[in-house]
Order: C-alpha cells, then sequence, then structure tokens
C-alpha cells in the first residue's frame, strides 16, 4: 500500500538546514517554501513529496525518536550527547568539526595524579571520552561560552566543539587532544524504516550518491 502522506523531515535550524536544502536542490526537488518560508516552521518541499519542520538540534531527535518525523538531518555532536532510539543511516558529509579536549596554553593537563576538573556543554560525551581513558575527572556543565571556565579557574580544561580553532587562540587557550570527528547525519524513526522502507531507500540512495 502506497503512503499518500509526505515523508517527514526534521532539519536541524541554521546551517545544517541551508546545506541539506542545497542538497535536495542538487536532487532536482523544488525548495522555494523554504527559502520564503518567513515564520513558518513546517514547510513543502519537492512538490509536496517531503515536508520539512525546522527545530533545535536536541528537538530534532525527539521528533524522530517519538515518530512525529520520519527521518531528521543532525550533528553527530548532537546524536552523541542525546539519543540512541533511531537509525544512523547516513553520513552527510557537511557541517564538519571536531570535539576536543583544550586548557589553558602551557598547561600539563596530563601531569599529577589529581581529579581533573572539565567544563563542556557536552557532559556525555566528555564522560565515555574520559572512562575509554580510565580517568576520573568531574564534569561541569556550562551552557554560554565554555573557554571561559579554565581563565577564572572554575575547570582546568574544556571539552568542545572546534572548526579552526581561533576562538581558542584568542582566549590563550591550546587544544590538547581531539575527541572525534563531527558532520552532520541522516536519523530515521525506526518504525518508519520499516513501514516507509523503499521511499526512504530511496532518498537515502540519491543522497549517498551526491555526497560521496
Amino acid at each position: 500500500m502506497i503512503n499518500l502522506n509526505p515523508l517527514r523531515i526534521a532539519l536541524t535550524k541554521g546551517r545544517l538546514e541551508k546545506s541539506t536544502i542545497e542538497l535536495f536542490e542538487k536532487l532536482g526537488y523544488n525548495c522555494d517554501e523554504v527559502h520564503n518560508k518567513g515564520r513558518r516552521l513546517i514547510l513543502s518541499i519537492g512538490g509536496g513529496k517531503f515536508e520539512v519542520v525546522l527545530a533545535k538540534a536536541a528537538d530534532v531527535i525527539t521528533y524522530v525518536e517519538h515518530g512525529v518525523c520520519d527521518l531528521g538531518v543532525v550533528g553527530k555532536d548532537t546524536i552523541l550527547e542525546n539519543g540512541t532510539a533511531f537509525y544512523e543511516l547516513l553520513d552527510l558529509g557537511f557541517g564538519r568539526c571536531r570535539f576536543a579536549l583544550a586548557c589553558k596554553k602551557g598547561y600539563d593537563f596530563y601531569h599529577g595524579y589529581g581529579t581533573k576538573t572539565i567544563a563542556t556543554k557536552y557532559p556525555k560525551v566528555t564522560r565515555n571520552f574520559f572512562e575509554n581513558k580510565n580517568m576520573d575527572v568531574r564534569v561541569i556543565k556550562i551552557e554560554g561560552s565554555v573557554e571561559l571556565a579554565p581563565l577564572v579557574g572554575l575547570s582546568d580544561g574544556i571539552v568542545d566543539i572546534v572548526e579552526t580553532g581561533s576562538t581558542l587562540k584568542a582566549n590563550n587557550l591550546e587544544i590538547i587532544e581531539y575527541v572525534t570527528d563531527i558532520s552532520a547525519r541522516l536519523i530515521a524513526n525506526t518504525a518508519s524504516l520499516k513501514l516507509r522502507k523503499a521511499e526512504i531507500e530511496e532518498l537515502v540512495g540519491k543522497m549517498e550518491a551526491e555526497v560521496k
């Protein structure tokens, strides 16, 4: 039985949204509604074949996990920190950056035996990283500029997303070690992957051919 409803795709607002729409246009789908969205958050693309929902990164995962969206585009950083109850289908290749451990320039982070304090927006990623090193650390969750924490003495180091490293250098911080690479990923709701297998596989095949 053919599902007449459009595939609903949750997109992370901002740069990933823009890059995803560029990808859809390369695949030949009309995305005029998104370019002229105004304040609308649910939009039709591809002549009604797809419906996109614009959301914050963590909410993309929530919408996909709960089945209100069939697919989602979200950064690997958000996946590592926020969710597992979905399928990760494809590395889309854009939005590339890295998680990195950094501290004040000249500070010997791994010296000594005391418990280190790490400030981060990503406590789960940070704990997993240090657990793999068999290191006990104290993790402090920061919502704003993580770079401030070691400068004011709140932490020994930080774990954060790094693109160019210019913000670290401007604040007299340096990278000690890279944690993992990050890029945008296509994710799918587990039920949708079974119920709408042919439609999803068709789209993934087209995307895969384009991003290779």
